[in-house]
């Protein structure tokens, strides 16, 4: 429990430091390769350490699984939130992460046809409920941005939820930890290579130090080690109650963004927040 709630806190903490890391005028492409450049050498210490108890042995489609699981699930997830949260803050960016749970949901109605049950459904409409609630609030404040920073969040949503929805049988494969390190790996490189094709590279001369040292915060203390508490905590109490005591994030995120960056603590933000985990917490609780 206290390895899974350290790890939701941690996760938490990239929306915050992000926030911070704009203040400085860097742009979303090269905070993003900071970020994936410092947790790299871990990633691969991490593919390392599994492959040396691995008994699989990867083949040709395994590989090609772990590169569209590292594009989806880590590199354009990670490049649409990031740059969505240069539109809306740290509060509504977790509140629409966490509908993730529902789009796997709706992905399996969808795309593997699988039955939406009434729980489910209603699930559903109150974390939506939840979501318009905070949006319509912060679109008063920020008109179109808010619209155009949701909705690069809700695609980073959408892409996580694909790389979740086709990472069952690579798991069972390769192991959790073996794919998160090799997928984590791939999107690294994505995410390195998209700044050499799109910057020069003597422009990280010229990120303030400040950004440097929390792109190497944001990379280990809310990349890295959150990863490997949230694979510990399953290990121990299995993923059901490891997702809700995950339920905690967005709860943090609202913390953090108050005492940290000074967003709004609004009756709206509450009143949004409740409704989102009360409805992940429906969903969940299918059976």
């Amino acid at each position: 429990m206290a390895f899974a709630v350290l790890g939701a806190v941690a996760f938490s903490g990239k929306a915050i430091i992000i926030k911070l890391a704009y203040r400085h005028g860097v742009d979303a492409i090269t905070l993003l390769m900071l970020r994936m450049a410092f947790a790299l050498p871990f990633f691969l210490a991490i593919v390392w350490w599994s492959s040396r108890r691995a008994t699989v042995a990867l083949t040709r489609k395994d590989w090609l699984g772990v590169l569209w699981l590292g594009f989806t699930g880590y590199y354009l997830a990670s490049f649409l939130d990031f740059a969505g949260l240069q539109y809306i803050s740290a509060s509504l960016e977790r509140l629409v992460l966490y509908l993730n749970p529902t789009i796997v949901l709706l992905l399996g109605r969808v795309v593997f046809g699988k039955a939406l049950s009434l729980r489910q459904a209603v699930g559903m409409a109150i974390s939506y409920a939840g979501v318009l609630l905070v949006f319509g609030h912060e679109a008063g404040l920020q008109g179109s941005n808010a619209l155009l920073g949701a909705a690069l969040v809700l695609g980073s949503a959408l892409s996580y939820a694909l790389y979740l929805s086709y990472s069952g049988e690579l798991v069972q494969r390769l192991g959790s930890l073996r794919l998160v390190g090799l997928a984590t790996s791939v999107a690294c490189v994505l995410c390195i290579g998209q700044y050499l094709v799109l910057r020069p590279v003597a422009q990280v001369a010229e990120v303030a130090s400040p950004v440097l040292w929390l792109s190497l915060l944001n990379a280990t203390a809310c990349t890295v080690v959150p990863v490997l508490l949230v694979m510990m905590a399953i290990e121990r109490i299995g993923s059901g109650l490891a997702a809700q005591v995950g339920m905690v994030g967005p709860m943090s995120t609202l913390i953090m963004g108050v005492l940290v960056l000074g967003e709004p603590f609004t009756a709206w933000i509450v009143a949004g927040t409740v409704l989102v985990l009360a409805g992940v917490w429906v969903c969940s609780r299918t059976r």
